[in-house]
């Protein structure tokens, strides 16, 4: 295979194109970016309400921005559009006020009214974003969301002046800086918008917010990014030209890397894992700690995954030590719970681990004694990934093996995958969730009924309370009881998922040549802060 020699010799252009053939061929021929990333698959859009992905979001994040943005070493909320704010002591009341100044990429002035548009076209069910969740903690945005409040001025965001935006939430929120920095709630251009309509990201100009504007997307061939000058602190951009690659194949992104077509490779998922135990010995190598989970979601609303012994008995079906020590070889630890360790100063509550005798009682008592009577038409969907399959494979063995049942597996391509995931087409589908700030809420709140990110058809009142008081809760303990409690019903109760294990997390890069990433539990990189260090006329 084209990959036996990569650790311990760069690749010729001949093994790089043969390489390539599975996927696209070679890339074409552009002028060279001060450097290049192996980013995942193509984008699902550029567009910062409709994005689900944290590969589209790197992109994203580059172009568009809100009242806050990511430290680029701590991961936590600063300054960005927003010069400073003023909290109410009840913590209910944010006023932001915005920097002089700020310019749309194409010159026109940035206002807290593009602030307020931005916010209330995320929540606008005609948007359609699985992201609103992230603005349900300010007043009326669930309401709207829902369809019951169809009035957006009734939005708890309104522009005082140009310059100042006042939001009201429904209760305190620790996190809410966070949620500000976070893609969902950049502020987006609503001229260019109106006009374009859905095709507005694909017309140029773009007018962009961030620190970089978009040189072009050519789909299957890589995405361009370039320093934007009308950015309020482009003296800080520490590069001019950033290519993105859309590659999937781990193989590919070894060899581009290796072959020096690619400086940075950001996830575990990219690298092959029959690598890992030589590459981890190299210093281009780092690993870190990061809050990533990898679960099975359920569709409760197909049968028989409607009545959670079934869900119960598929779940203890499998064991996760096994499937961690097969298959990740990355330092990933067996998943008890969902919400990782280190989440905050939560601690999660145990949920149930592999255990072949009650998962074969349970599957009896739905119904299905051995397996008989169960459907036949049965699926496993995940999407293209050579871990992703693998681990189907074991999935597959362990259900037919404990529990006599027959699941055909279903391999999708990333758009697919995830339209069907949203489109409740599946019966049992690989997920992961990585999260946005550092509060238990990132994973919990997701698995509320009216959540766009649920996609399991699952909804439970006591589960959707105990997360609303938490949320309102400032006591730290009290609120980590709810949520524990939540989480119980979630993973030991009902479970409309089941958590298979934590991610460790891997970037691929070499420390001589690139500056300006740094380590950090959301494994978040702001583009503005890396650079070359082979070429010093690009930093700032």
């Amino acid at each position: 295979m084209i990959f036996k020699s990569v650790p311990v010799q760069r690749l010729g252009t001949l093994f790089l194109c043969l390489g390539l053939l599975g996927q696209a061929g070679c890339f074409q021929q552009h002028e060279p970016a001060d450097f290049v990333v192996i980013n995942g698959p193509d984008p699902e859009s550029l567009d910062p309400a409709v994005i689900t992905s944290q590969a589209d979001g790197r992109i994203v994040s580059a172009l568009f921005e809100g009242l806050t943005r990511f430290n680029a070493v701590t991961a936590q909320a600063e300054p960005a559009l927003a010069k400073r704010w003023d909290i109410s002591g009840d913590g209910t009341v944010y006023t932001f006020h915005l920097r002089d100044g700020l310019q749309w990429s194409t010159g026109e002035p940035i206002t807290a009214h593009d602030v307020v548009y931005s916010w209330r076209r995320a929540v606008d069910p005609a948007t359609a974003s699985d992201y609103a969740g992230m603005l349900f903690y300010v007043k009326n945005a669930e309401s709207i969301n829902a369809g019951k409040t169809t009035n957006l001025s009734q939005l708890g965001v309104r522009a005082i002046d140009a310059k100042t935006v006042r939001v009201e939430l429904t209760a305190p929120t620790p996190f809410f800086l966070e949620l500000c920095a976070f893609w969902t709630l950049a502020v987006v251009p609503e001229k260019a918008i109106a006009r374009h309509g859905d095709q507005w990201c694909l017309r140029q100009p773009l007018p962009v917010s961030g620190s970089h504007t978009l040189d072009f997307w050519h789909v299957r061939d890589r995405v361009r990014l370039r320093n934007n000058p009308l950015y309020w602190d482009a003296a800080s951009t520490r590069n001019n030209v950033v290519d993105l690659l859309p590659v999937e194949s781990p193989a590919t992104a070894i060899n581009l890397f290796e072959a020096g077509q690619a400086d940075v490779i950001w996830d575990k998922s990219l690298v092959p894992t029959e690598l890992l135990d030589a590459l981890s010995q190299r210093p281009e190598f780092h690993r870190f700690d990061y809050l990533g989970s990898y679960f099975v979601r359920f569709n409760t609303n197909q049968k028989p995954l409607d009545d959670p012994r079934v869900r119960k008995a598929m779940a203890l079906a499998i064991d996760k030590a096994r499937v961690v020590e097969k298959y990740t070889k990355g330092g990933e630890r067996p998943a008890e719970h969902f919400v990782p360790p280190g989440t905050g100063n939560y601690t999660s509550p145990s949920g149930p681990t592999y255990d072949a005798g009650l998962a074969k009682r349970l599957l009896a008592e739905a119904g299905y004694p051995g397996g008989k009577g169960f459907p036949t038409d049965f699926e496993y969907l995940f999407n293209s990934s050579p871990l992703n399959k693998n681990i189907a494979v074991e999935l597959q063995r362990m259900w037919r093996e404990t529990l006599g049942i027959q699941v055909k597996l279903r391999q999708a391509e990333h758009k697919v995958y995830l339209a069907a995931q949203s489109a409740l087409d599946y019966h049992v589908t690989r997920s992961s969730w990585i999260g946005d700030y550092n509060d238990p809420n990132t994973f919990l709140d997701m698995f509320m009924t009216q959540n766009g990110n649920n996609r399991t058809g699952w909804a439970n009142a006591d589960y959707d309370r105990l997360i609303r008081l938490a949320n309102a809760t400032t006591d730290p303990g009290k609120r980590n009881g709810l949520f524990r409690s939540a989480e119980t019903i979630l993973i030991v109760d009902q479970l409309p998922i089941f958590p298979l294990f934590f991610y460790v997390g891997i970037n691929i890069y070499h420390p001589e040549r690139i500056g300006g990433i740094h380590p950090n539990i959301l494994d978040i990189h702001p583009i503005s802060a890396i650079y070359s260090k082979e070429n010093p006329t690009a930093k700032k």
